[in-house]
């Protein structure tokens, strides 16, 4: 079987990532109205099973890849870390194999970015990157079809960051690159995302320590739960990010018709007030929901049914 990975971003390729938005916002637009649970009319991955492997806990990962496959007309098969043998020291590569001879693709969310790429290495069917520590670039496609829904094109836009340097914003950094927009990124400078990361901007990205100058004229204002799963070391990264919280008055330094956006789970009252999450600026729920149409292109174009 031909397929391919989607490990990043960049294996789609600015090509890919158009088709696959496109093919997002047809499919969205042609089953408005259907339940949920309904196969889409032309049924592509009918009979594909997706096995799906969890070592991060996940809400918004988990159900839109598993109505993403079923609305294709495929199934699911879910496995985390306590109730699987990787939790108990079989290896990455062990399991790839495995998983390979039962199911059609793997989806993968962990912690070590060199696991993903150790399932690719030895699995024989795609591999999608559910999240890594290293990028996200699943929320990053959903975020795009957003963006493009909303009203606003890609090329020229203005995205700025506020907050971590973390896996969410590589992937918006690397879609600047790709895509031909810019992103500000108002970061401290120690969670300021390293240098390699932001060179993936190909110079459409640059990083700030004033989040007014982040956000001044910006079209799309972007930002992200500051303290991840596991993550230690709480109250000093919360002080130290306390100035960049999305207020208000901060998103009043926008373009007027700024939109804001957010990947959740939000911690309100840190990175955002509730009168910005819940304000008419926001598309949060739109965004979320398009994890759901963005991965179902995502799934169609490792089985090279697009782009």
């Amino acid at each position: 079987m031909t397929y391919r990975n989607f490990l990043s971003l960049s294996d789609a390729g600015a090509d890919g990532i158009a088709a696959m938005l496109a093919d997002a916002i047809d499919r969205k637009r042609a089953r408005a109205g259907q339940p949920k649970g309904a196969v889409d009319a032309d049924a592509p991955l009918a009979g594909r099973t997706l096995a799906m492997v969890f070592e991060k806990n996940s809400t918004r990962t988990r159900v839109s890849f598993e109505m993403a496959i079923r609305q294709l007309g495929g199934s699911a098969v879910v496995l985390d870390a306590a109730t699987s043998q990787l939790g108990r020291g079989e290896t990455v590569a062990d399991t790839a194999r495995v998983l390979s001879g039962y199911c059609d693709a793997i989806m993968v969310r962990t912690d070590d970015h060199a696991k993903l790429l150790e399932m690719a290495q030895y699995a024989t069917v795609p591999v999608i990157n559910g999240l890594t520590d290293d990028s996200h670039p699943c929320q990053i496609m959903a975020d795009l079809q957003t963006i493009l829904e909303s009203g606003k094109a890609l090329p020229g836009l203005k995205v700025a960051w506020l907050g971590d340097g973390n896996n969410v914003l590589a992937s918006i950094v690397e879609a600047a690159g790709l895509m031909h927009f810019d992103v500000v990124a108002a970061c401290p400078q120690s969670f300021a995302l390293p240098e390699e990361a932001m060179a993936m901007g190909k110079g459409r990205a640059r990083t700030v320590n004033d989040p007014v100058e982040a956000v001044a004229g910006a079209d799309v204002v972007v930002t992200d739960t500051w303290i991840s799963m596991g993550q230690a070391h709480a109250d000093v990264k919360l002080a130290a990010l306390a100035p960049y919280q999305v207020t208000e008055a901060l998103m009043a330094q926008a373009s007027p018709d700024a939109k804001f956006l957010h990947c959740l789970p939000a911690h309100r009252g840190e990175e955002v007030t509730d009168a910005v999450i819940d304000g008419p600026q926001s598309l949060i729920w739109p965004e979320a929901e398009n994890r759901l149409h963005a991965q179902k292109a995502v799934l169609r174009w490792c089985f090279g049914q697009i782009g």
